[in-house]
């Protein structure tokens, strides 16, 4: 790889905002561009979704920019991961210099999102799988989180302790959505209304307005801008299944291959890694996302030492509908340095992984300080 960088990140408001999609999207752009000491005149490719039909397109013309690079893929929380991918192939091919990839969501606010989920007429699995009333995606990872508790003899209150740890870290983070709601306990978790079988209210992510942005430019020019570069190392994917029937092992995600081919393409392993930032839509995405990934064995997850999800994650900060690009806001934000209460102490290489679906696409970035 010739050499790009991560030059600016930034969140758009979060919470509960009365704003709307491209309102937030622009905050999220514009003080992304700023915090990398650019304008968006600088702009020349964008990569985004969740606005429109043409996302990309919606927003380029909101901004009054005509890029000559765009992205615009759905491959739920896991594209923004492999935004970075085709970013970086871009500039490395002359398509384009600076790329912004953003997303934002009014979901609290609008309360656009159902318990039920989304499920598309006409496809295999809603014709074989719907008669059967699960949540979409809840019930998908409710058979994973069971399965998994039954192979690791692990009960409930193990997969709780996800939670607490979440609203922990929190507590370090003003712009978290639970910050100042003081801790949780395996008891509390426990209590929460079931929403599906092993997984409860506070098994699952929360339902907040929210979004982010990151800068990608050539490392040669990040080097003469505001903020430290944050290399990209290496990035990887995989697709699986869409459907649960299809989905030939619960316990053998996608996240080991993406995983793999990242670290192959950074030359480093899982021991390199100083943070990680994973997408924990639910409790039990964590143990398993930590296992596949390299970071514990099958079933000791739970256990892991390497510092994650270290803003709060999707489970106690914010999750807008699609976490990936947060995940990418926090890693480079720890890797510069600028966490406070939070920071791990001399981070200088951080793994964001993206997952989307039921565990249906997955997604893994490697960036790293620069030397």
């Amino acid at each position: 790889m010739r050499g790009v960088a991560i030059a600016g990140a930034a969140e758009c408001d979060l919470g509960r905002t009365g704003k709307s999609i491209l309102e937030l999207q622009t905050q999220a752009v514009t003080r992304a561009l700023a915090d990398a000491g650019l304008t968006l005149a600088d702009v020349d490719g964008i990569a985004t979704n969740g606005i429109s039909r043409f996302s990309a397109t919606q927003l380029a013309d909101h901004l009054g920019r005509q890029p000559a690079w765009s992205d615009s893929s759905f491959a739920g929380g896991a594209v923004f991961e492999m935004y970075v991918a085709r970013a970086v192939q871009a500039i490395e091919a002359g398509q384009c210099t600076t790329v912004v990839i953003s997303y934002a969501s009014n979901q609290r606010s609008a309360r656009s999102r159902s318990v039920t989920g989304v499920h598309e007429e006409g496809t295999p699995e809603v014709e074989w799988e719907a008669p059967y009333r699960p949540l979409y995606p809840i019930s998908y990872y409710a058979m994973t989180a069971q399965r998994y508790l039954h192979t690791y003899r692990l009960d409930r209150a193990d997969l709780a302790t996800v939670a607490v740890a979440a609203r922990d870290r929190a507590q370090r983070n003003p712009a978290a959505w639970t910050y100042g709601m003081g801790p949780l306990t395996v008891d509390d978790v426990l209590a929460a209304p079931m929403i599906s079988s092993p997984l409860g209210k506070l098994d699952c992510c929360l339902v907040t307005d929210g979004g982010g942005a990151v800068v990608l430019t050539s490392l040669d020019r990040a080097r003469d801008l505001r903020r430290p570069p944050v290399v990209v190392l290496g990035y990887g994917e995989s697709l699986t299944h869409t459907g649960m029937a299809t989905a030939t092992d619960l316990l053998r995600t996608g996240a080991i291959d993406s995983g793999q081919r990242a670290f192959a393409r950074a030359g480093l392993r899982p021991s390199d890694v100083d943070v990680v930032q994973l997408y924990d839509a639910f409790t039990i995405s964590v143990p398993l996302g930590l296992e596949a990934l390299g970071f514990a064995e099958p079933g000791a997850g739970l256990g892991a030492t390497v510092p994650h999800n270290t803003q709060g994650g999707g489970l106690a900060y914010c999750h807008p509908g699609q976490f990936g690009v947060l995940l990418l806001v926090e890693a480079v934000r720890q890797l510069r340095g600028e966490c406070g209460a939070r920071q791990v102490p001399g981070a200088s290489v951080a793994l964001a992984h993206g997952t989307g679906g039921i565990f249906s696409s997955h997604a893994t970035v490697v960036l790293g300080v620069d030397r």
